[in-house]
């Protein structure tokens, strides 16, 4: 019986690392994978999904008003999906019959919450639906478990902004809760 997985963990948690090699696996087995990622998430080419160790392959792009359903091939054993954060909820319950009523397993690969620590409504909906929910572990610079995604602007700590910021290393930093609260405390006592 297929199962619907979330695979969620901090930036630079190997996540679409994972899920390349997950891909590759499959497709080693003989078994047809049909690898998504959301248009929003363009920052390595509209239709390439590539890790930070160099894996890459050719995705199939879900715009936010697509409908999962109707895209997705008769003929496949398998879903991918690439920073499903971006997903709506209403995509993640698409994920969700389909699991249901087509029995083939998908898995989902992404962030839990923003550098705000706000859930995305994508990850919202994966948590409520998920069969499966698995964390993926990185580390903080400190050497704890880094749980916050932490955004960055000429080396300065982000407090606002929207929620979605594309972006990678340049921008963003998988920290744990103590470091990100004490950046943005010394953030606060600086603007005093």
């Amino acid at each position: 019986m297929a199962k619907l997985y979330f695979k969620f963990g901090a930036m630079n948690s190997s996540k679409t690392a994972n899920a390349l090699m997950t891909k590759f696996n499959y497709e080693e087995k003989g078994k047809k994978v049909w690898l998504i990622k959301p248009a929003i998430d363009n920052r390595d080419g509209v239709t390439v999904v590539k890790s930070r160790i160099g894996l890459q392959a050719q995705a199939d792009v879900i715009k936010s008003t697509d409908s999962i359903l109707k895209l997705c091939p008769a003929d496949i054993d398998v879903i991918i999906v690439d920073e499903c954060q971006f997903l709506t909820p209403e995509q993640v319950d698409e994920l969700r019959l389909i699991v249901s009523e087509r029995d083939v397993p998908v898995l989902c690969f992404g962030l839990r919450s923003d550098f705000l620590t706000n859930l995305f409504p994508g990850s919202r909906r994966l948590f409520e639906l998920a069969d499966s929910i698995t964390e993926i572990k990185s580390i903080c610079k400190c050497g704890a478990k880094a749980t916050v995604n932490a955004r960055f602007a000429n080396g300065e700590i982000q407090t606002e902004g929207a929620q979605v910021f594309i972006g990678g290393n340049e921008s963003y930093e998988g920290l744990c809760w103590s470091c990100y609260h004490k950046m943005i405390e010394e953030k606060k006592a600086r603007s005093k």
